[in-house]
């Protein structure tokens, strides 16, 4: 029985890596052809989410999705447990949004390029100058109408509990003055856990909350808005998992 896992497993994962390598080089040649670029780019980032989720024997129940404003843009911001989260963002948010990744994913086979022709933007953690440039870009982006999606802690938990967020995505949302959608993740942990590629079937839940205004916030006072919104992610993630626990954010 184990080594039916094991293959099935292996299995799985190669049927997801071509499947990622398909939209991935769709991604690159479609927008350019296309007359609407920015929204075949964004289609087919949801359909590679979806299909990969299905095929991994996913379930994903959403919970809020009434609580994303049409017609205008907004920070989205989620916790981050596992690669999967990606997908599921992708696949199940309501509406169109740029990545603001760090610059290592670019560097990814295919995957990395057909970031690049999406328009999404690269952050150099290591070089706060042009970590603030990207931060700008991203800026200009949401005042054009455009919404973002960023990972506020960074990267990826090691234990499963949320860990302390940036200053930069608040730095964004005080420079673009819009509002804050709050996104727990939970579940995703246990179907691809951190350094593995072995994906295990399963149910993630994705809560969406309302909208947190930004206007009334400045620098001075962005820890408020940084404890605000960490508060609001980490309480529901633990409704849907109890034995979780949070850092403080700062």
């Amino acid at each position: 029985m184990a080594k039916d896992n094991i293959v099935r497993a292996t299995l799985l994962a190669i049927l997801d890596i071509i499947v990622t390598a398909f939209f991935a080089a769709m991604a690159i040649i479609l927008p350019p052809l296309s007359a609407r670029g920015e929204k075949t780019s964004y289609k087919l980032a949801h359909l590679w989410g979806k299909t990969v989720i299905r095929i991994s024997g996913v379930t994903v129940e959403t919970k809020g999705e009434e609580n994303v404003p049409r017609n205008r843009p907004l920070i989205f911001m989620a916790n981050h447990q596992s690669n999967f989260d990606i997908l599921v963002l992708l696949g199940y948010i309501p509406g169109e949004f740029y990545w603001i990744s760090k610059k290592e994913v670019f560097y990814v086979p295919l995957l990395g390029a057909a970031m690049k022709r999406a328009g999404y933007i690269s952050v150099d953690r290591q070089n706060r100058e042009k970590a603030i440039q990207s931060l700008d870009e991203a800026a200009q982006i949401i005042k054009n109408g455009k919404s973002v999606m960023t990972f506020p802690e960074g990267t990826r938990s090691r234990d499963g509990k949320i860990r302390p967020f940036k200053k930069g995505p608040f730095y964004l949302a005080l420079q673009s003055r819009v509002p804050i959608i709050p996104v727990s993740i939970i579940g995703s942990r246990a179907i691809l856990p951190r350094r593995s590629l072995r994906m295990h079937p399963g149910k993630i839940t994705m809560i969406i909350d309302k909208p947190i205004d930004t206007t009334d916030y400045t620098l001075e006072n962005r820890d408020e808005l940084m404890s605000k919104v960490y508060e609001v992610i980490t309480r529901n993630y633990r409704i849907e998992n109890p034995q979780a626990k949070g850092k403080s954010p700062r």
